[in-house]
């Protein structure tokens, strides 16, 4: 339990220096792009504010989830992160829809006016290695930690560095008179915005519609069949709670085996899936095998 704790304890400090990070990021960009009249910079500035608004969803989401069950809710609290990453990805498709209208406003713009101020590419190169590092440290401790919300975080600082270094890209073209390629950065930046915010949304709906993926119920089904004293795996079905996989498995064994015998065949079915898989919780149905 020490240990959990623990692990719980650095998956937030990870979520923490995310935050911080984006919101040290969002606001340089937001004054320095406007100040250095770069749309591109500014877009990356609003990607990075829509980073914190997920952020500190999902962190809020995750210490509901780790409150205990009570009666009102005998599953637990873990469903409150999918929730609080549904919040996150209508509130970040929002921004991302006005990052791309304010893009093809200035686009479309008579009379552009001069191109960014080298303030602007430094501004977005420092933001390029400063995402890598927040990055590494995280991917580091998701793998440490065995946390997916702190993995999934870790690759969207790596599309972070990815959008600051397409934005340097887009100020050196206006560099050499191609004043279109910054505020085309700027819609880039922001259908990039909108497709993180539908992956999330379709991700999430699907794990609060009780979606599972069949390929990996099927691995299951496999791996319970090899289980000594399983005849047949009659039915298998899963959910996702949070980050916590519920399974339901019913299964055939011999008839003529005795309820302590058929217990034992059930502890092992549940073991191999916490063993191979970390499944939180699995519940065995037994059944007698026909007899033809």
């Amino acid at each position: 339990m020490v240990k959990y704790v623990e692990k719980k304890w650095e998956a937030e400090l990870g979520a923490w220096i995310s935050i911080i990070s984006y919101i040290i990021l969002a606001i340089s960009k937001l004054i320095v792009g406007s100040v250095a009249h770069s749309d591109g910079v500014k877009a990356d500035g609003w990607n990075n504010f829509s980073d914190i608004i997920a952020s500190v969803a999902i962190l809020i989401g995750i210490k509901i989830a780790k409150k205990p069950r009570d009666h009102n809710h005998p599953y637990g609290h873990s469903r409150a992160e999918n929730i609080s990453s549904l919040v996150a990805a209508f509130m970040m498709m929002s921004i991302g829809i006005d990052v791309i209208i304010e893009g093809i406003s200035s686009l479309f713009h008579s009379g552009a006016e001069s191109a960014p101020e080298p303030l602007a590419a430094f501004v977005a190169i420092v933001s390029a290695f400063a995402m890598l590092a927040v990055y590494s440290f995280n991917a580091r401790l998701a793998k440490r930690t065995n946390s997916q919300a702190l993995a999934a975080a870790a690759k969207d600082h790596l599309s972070d560095a990815l959008v600051s270094i397409g934005t340097v890209v887009g100020i050196a073209g206006a560099q050499v008179h191609l004043l279109w390629l910054d505020p085309l950065v700027a819609v880039l930046i922001g259908g990039m915005i909108c497709k993180t915010a539908w992956g999330v949304f379709m991700e999430t709906s699907h794990a609060l519609t009780d979606g599972f993926d069949e390929h990996i119920l099927t691995t299951y089904k496999h791996e319970i069949a090899t289980v000594d004293g399983v005849k047949n795996v009659a039915d298998i079905k899963a959910r996702m709670l949070g980050n916590y996989v519920i399974l339901e498995v019913t299964i055939h064994v011999d008839p003529h085996l005795t309820v302590v015998k058929s217990h034992e065949i059930a502890d092992e079915v549940e073991r191999l899936m916490k063993q191979h898989h970390n499944i939180a919780a699995t519940h065995v149905h037994i059944e007698p095998e026909r007899i033809p």
